[in-house]
C-alpha cells in the first residue's frame, strides 16, 4: 500500500508540473483526447495500466527499488 500511495503521488506531483508549466498544451491535449471515442480512449487507457504495470514489474525484478 505504501508504494501505491507512493507512485500516486508521483502521478500528481508530474501531472501539477505538466498543468502548471504547459496550461495552454494540456488544454488542447484535454480537448482533442474528448473528441476521439470511449471504445479508443478505454483502450488506450488499457495498454497504458499495462505498461504501466510491466515497467513496475521490470524495475523491481531488476532490483532498482
Amino acid at each position: 500500500m505504501r508504494d501505491f500511495l507512493a507512485a500516486l503521488g508521483l502521478v500528481f506531483a508530474i501531472e501539477g508540473l505538466l498543468f502548471a508549466a504547459f496550461p495552454q498544451s494540456v488544454a488542447r491535449a484535454m480537448r482533442e483526447v474528448a473528441e476521439h471515442g470511449e471504445r479508443r480512449l478505454r483502450g488506450a487507457g488499457i495498454i497504458a495500466a499495462i505498461c504501466g504495470v510491466a515497467l513496475v514489474w521490470l524495475a523491481r525484478r531488476a532490483g532498482f527499488w
